[in-house]
Protein backbone atom coordinates (compact mmCIF):
# COMPACT_ATOMS: atom_id res chain seq x y z
CA UNK A 1 0.00 0.00 0.00
CA UNK A 2 1.27 3.59 -0.68
CA UNK A 3 -0.36 6.37 0.86
CA UNK A 4 0.19 9.40 -0.59
CA UNK A 5 -1.16 13.04 1.07
CA UNK A 6 0.06 16.73 0.91
CA UNK A 7 -1.12 17.51 -2.76
CA UNK A 8 -4.23 15.40 -3.43
CA UNK A 9 -7.32 17.04 -4.08
CA UNK A 10 -10.45 16.89 -6.79
CA UNK A 11 -9.24 19.52 -8.92
CA UNK A 12 -8.11 19.87 -12.24
CA UNK A 13 -5.31 20.77 -12.00
CA UNK A 14 -3.88 18.01 -9.35
CA UNK A 15 -0.84 16.10 -10.98
CA UNK A 16 -1.71 12.81 -8.55
CA UNK A 17 -4.31 11.09 -11.11
CA UNK A 18 -2.33 11.88 -14.56
CA UNK A 19 1.14 10.79 -12.79
CA UNK A 20 -0.63 7.57 -11.61
CA UNK A 21 -2.11 7.00 -15.14
CA UNK A 22 1.29 7.02 -16.53
CA UNK A 23 2.85 5.18 -14.74
CA UNK A 24 0.62 2.36 -15.55
CA UNK A 25 -2.01 2.51 -13.24
CA UNK A 26 -5.60 2.62 -12.54
CA UNK A 27 -7.61 5.29 -10.66
CA UNK A 28 -10.96 3.96 -9.08
CA UNK A 29 -12.24 6.66 -7.60
CA UNK A 30 -10.88 10.22 -7.59
CA UNK A 31 -13.89 11.90 -4.93
CA UNK A 32 -16.03 9.97 -2.46
CA UNK A 33 -19.05 10.48 -0.61
CA UNK A 34 -17.61 10.66 3.45
CA UNK A 35 -16.84 13.62 5.52
CA UNK A 36 -14.17 14.19 6.57
CA UNK A 37 -12.67 13.45 3.41
CA UNK A 38 -14.74 13.49 0.34
CA UNK A 39 -11.18 14.88 -1.94
CA UNK A 40 -9.89 11.01 -1.13
CA UNK A 41 -8.57 9.29 -4.03
CA UNK A 42 -8.08 5.42 -4.94
CA UNK A 43 -5.73 3.69 -7.60
CA UNK A 44 -3.62 0.51 -7.78
CA UNK A 45 -0.65 0.07 -9.94
CA UNK A 46 -0.76 -3.79 -10.80
CA UNK A 47 -1.91 -5.30 -7.13
CA UNK A 48 -1.20 -2.32 -4.84
CA UNK A 49 -3.25 0.24 -3.98
CA UNK A 50 -2.66 3.84 -4.05
CA UNK A 51 -4.42 5.86 -1.26
CA UNK A 52 -4.59 9.84 -1.94
CA UNK A 53 -5.22 11.40 1.25
CA UNK A 54 -6.69 14.98 1.66
CA UNK A 55 -5.41 17.60 3.71
CA UNK A 56 -8.20 16.67 6.63
CA UNK A 57 -6.12 14.08 7.70
CA UNK A 58 -3.99 15.67 9.82
CA UNK A 59 -6.94 17.64 11.72
CA UNK A 60 -9.13 14.77 12.35
CA UNK A 61 -9.57 12.09 14.84
CA UNK A 62 -11.80 10.01 11.50
CA UNK A 63 -11.73 9.93 8.24
CA UNK A 64 -12.07 8.38 4.89
CA UNK A 65 -8.50 6.95 5.92
CA UNK A 66 -9.86 4.83 8.70
CA UNK A 67 -12.86 3.29 7.03
CA UNK A 68 -10.86 2.50 3.91
CA UNK A 69 -7.95 0.87 5.17
CA UNK A 70 -9.84 -2.10 7.31
CA UNK A 71 -11.77 -2.62 4.01
CA UNK A 72 -8.58 -2.96 2.17
CA UNK A 73 -6.81 -4.87 4.23
CA UNK A 74 -9.87 -7.69 4.78
CA UNK A 75 -10.35 -8.16 1.04
CA UNK A 76 -8.48 -8.37 -2.29
CA UNK A 77 -9.29 -5.11 -3.72
CA UNK A 78 -12.15 -2.24 -3.80
CA UNK A 79 -13.62 -0.35 -6.87
CA UNK A 80 -15.54 2.30 -7.31
CA UNK A 81 -19.15 0.73 -5.70
CA UNK A 82 -17.40 -0.29 -2.68
CA UNK A 83 -16.68 3.69 -2.36
CA UNK A 84 -19.81 5.04 -3.02
CA UNK A 85 -21.34 2.96 -0.82
CA UNK A 86 -19.62 4.30 1.95
CA UNK A 87 -22.21 7.47 1.44
CA UNK A 88 -24.88 5.94 4.08
CA UNK A 89 -23.07 6.97 7.00
CA UNK A 90 -20.26 9.13 5.74
CA UNK A 91 -20.85 12.08 7.75
CA UNK A 92 -18.30 12.17 10.71
CA UNK A 93 -20.58 14.75 13.26
CA UNK A 94 -17.11 15.77 14.72
CA UNK A 95 -18.36 14.97 18.52
CA UNK A 96 -16.38 17.04 21.10
CA UNK A 97 -15.18 13.67 22.36
CA UNK A 98 -14.46 11.54 19.41
CA UNK A 99 -15.47 7.56 19.51
CA UNK A 100 -14.57 6.08 16.53
CA UNK A 101 -14.47 3.40 15.61
CA UNK A 102 -17.90 3.54 18.14
CA UNK A 103 -20.21 6.21 16.53
CA UNK A 104 -22.05 6.18 13.13
CA UNK A 105 -19.27 7.23 10.96
CA UNK A 106 -18.66 4.43 8.20
CA UNK A 107 -21.32 2.36 9.39
CA UNK A 108 -23.57 0.93 6.14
Amino acid sequence: MVVATGGVSVDPDDQTPGSIRAAGGDVVAYGAPVFPGAMFMLAYIGRVPILGLPSCAVYFEAIIFDLIVPRLLAVKSMRRRDIVALEHGGFCAVCSECRYPRCGFGKA
